[in-house]
């Protein structure tokens, strides 16, 4: 199968799953008639559903392959349940590198660290996970080997749905990583739960990174070499690349630093032989699925096939205004741009040395507008330019109407890897050295500057809190800011603080139970079991 394999499988995905307008809420009744019997009859069938897990990270559906409870009525499938667009506003808009202008529902009171747990959007967050691992559960299900051959499917067309298993396995892992990360404790369930048979228990947080890392372990023998899937897909490298990441966070999720693991694995991803692509910016365009030589593994988005203004096309209309044709799309929407905080962590912010400051537009480029006096005001803040719904080989968008984006969100790059071998190097894991550490560095800013001359550092050069700088001018808008400024301790406390961090213009401390979002007290009142977190 070519590169765009899954994107065409997710036309299956759309045909049996209604899609929702922006403006339309999600139905909260099964409105699909399709049966396990149906639905797996065929190897086609399964192809379908394994779309469908991969689709509920792309897009948006209300009904399960073959009627399975929605995610809830009331939620928006745009702003509150679509993956990337809900995952970044719980990611990046708590932190210096997201602030929103709309007066939007609740939207603002994640910036001003307001959230609670009647929140629409926390709510839609919850939701998104527990329904993509509902999806993958059912899947698992129903490609245990004796339902397969019951079903008359054998030889090829077997070993494919047996393989497939791994990747979804892979998929409902990194869904219980994202509970783990944002929530903590988690609704808990597993193929061996069926839909509505009981009540779902709740896995607290030590027990959950547990359980994803033993998942991750078990499967790496099942999922493809790395580098040898198609794109789209997971292999073995995004296996690993999830746990560097869990490891580099262990001390938070278990209270146990798991530093040295760190190293390992995400030595791994670097030795499995992939490079860095020779143009950031090239890494969030139209085409981005041609740098398969960083990109580890990406969330497909098609402008024709895998609509949805959930996904990174919300990065284009939200991030503009009028400029919007620099970012390849047909309308702004003025809403999200930075902080000067985080602009200052870029020595130069015009693009000129650092290659990665991909902020100023033909609109927006001087700096009396960076200070922010007024959070709705979208013309004040760093207008941030990162996606672009324009291809390097100057080709035609997939949506001829330029609305819908074409560009992968990057979920795993090797960038990512070469800065966690870093920084797990400075926090004292085993067997690395601080040589390598630098080198991967150096590595990273070779490509930001253009040359090997400018930019490098030494080993007195590196320091945990240039790590910490360096992610951001590396990954920001990419999911990874809160998490970031929670292991170093500077989300909530005044260590660090950036333009109306707490709903004040000059940034406040604010109550460490914001290390945590709230459990929804939807989902408490419908699940006794759930516990809330502490504080809310």
């Amino acid at each position: 199968m070519n590169n765009r394999t899954i994107k065409k499988l997710l036309v299956a995905f759309v045909a049996i799953t209604s899609i929702a307008s922006c403006s339309k809420k999600l139905d909260l009744f099964p409105q699909n008639e399709l049966t396990p019997e149906k639905t797996y009859s065929t190897i086609e069938g399964y192809k379908s559903v394994l779309a469908k897990v991969y689709g509920g990270l792309a897009m948006s559906g209300n009904t399960g392959p073959y009627g399975l409870p929605d995610i809830g009525g009331g939620l928006d499938e745009g702003s509150q349940v679509a993956f990337i667009r809900a995952f970044f506003n719980h990611q990046e808009l708590p932190t210096d590198e997201a602030i929103v202008a709309w007066n939007d529902q609740t939207i603002q009171d994640f910036h001003a660290f307001r959230v609670t747990a009647a929140d629409g959007f926390v709510r839609g967050m919850y939701a998104r996970p527990i329904y993509n691992i509902t999806m993958a559960n059912e899947f698992l299900r129903e490609s245990a080997d004796d339902k397969v051959a019951s079903r008359g499917i054998t030889g090829a067309d077997a070993d494919d749905i047996r393989n497939a298993r791994a990747e979804v396995r892979f998929l409902r892992a990194f869904n219980y990583w994202v509970m783990m990360d944002l929530f903590g404790t988690s609704t808990f369930i597993t193929e061996e739960d069926e839909v509505g048979s009981n009540i779902p228990k709740q896995i607290e947080r030590p027990q959950l990174f547990e359980y994803i890392e033993s998942e991750l372990k078990a499967i790496d023998g099942d999922l493809a070499p790395a580098k040898t899937i198609e794109y789209g897909r997971v292999d073995q490298a995004a296996a690993w690349a999830l746990l560097a990441r869990m490891y580099l966070n262990a001390a938070v999720y278990t209270g146990t630093p798991r530093y040295s693991d760190a190293i390992t694995y995400s030595e791994k991803v670097i030795n499995a032989g992939y490079t860095l692509s020779a143009n950031y910016s090239h890494l969030f365009m139209a085409d981005n699925d041609k740098e398969t030589n960083e990109m580890i593994f990406a969330i497909n988005c098609d402008g024709l096939r895998i609509r949805g203004v959930g996904n990174t096309t919300f990065f284009l209309h939200a991030a503009s205004k009028s400029d919007f044709p620099e970012y390849g799309t047909n309308e702004g929407w003025a809403g999200y741009r930075g902080t000067l905080a985080f602009g200052n962590v870029f020595a130069d912010k015009s693009g000129t040395t650092d290659k990665r400051a991909l902020f100023t537009t033909s609109l927006y480029n001087t700096n009396n507008l960076l200070p922010i006096t007024d959070v709705g005001n979208y013309d004040q803040g760093l207008h941030i330019k990162k996606y672009i719904n324009i291809r390097t080989d100057g080709l035609p968008v997939a949506d001829a109407t330029k609305f819908y984006s074409d560009i992968d969100f990057p979920v795993f790059r090797l960038a990512e890897m070469y800065l966690i071998y870093a920084e797990a190097v400075l926090r004292n894991g085993g067997g690395a050295e601080l040589t390598t550490a630098v080198n991967y560095i150096n590595k990273v800013r070779a490509r930001a500057y253009g040359t090997t001359a400018i930019g490098q550092i030494n080993t007195s050069d590196l320091n945990l809190q240039f790590v910490l700088d360096e992610r951001a001018r590396e990954l920001y808008w990419e999911g990874h800011r809160r998490t970031d400024l929670i292991r170093y301790n500077q989300l909530t406390t005044n260590t660090y603080l950036w333009p109306w961090k707490g709903g004040v213009a000059s940034g406040t401390a604010v109550d460490p139970k914001y290390n945590l979002y709230p459990i929804p007290a939807t989902n408490r009142t419908s699940n006794p079991n759930l516990t809330q977190n502490p504080g809310y």
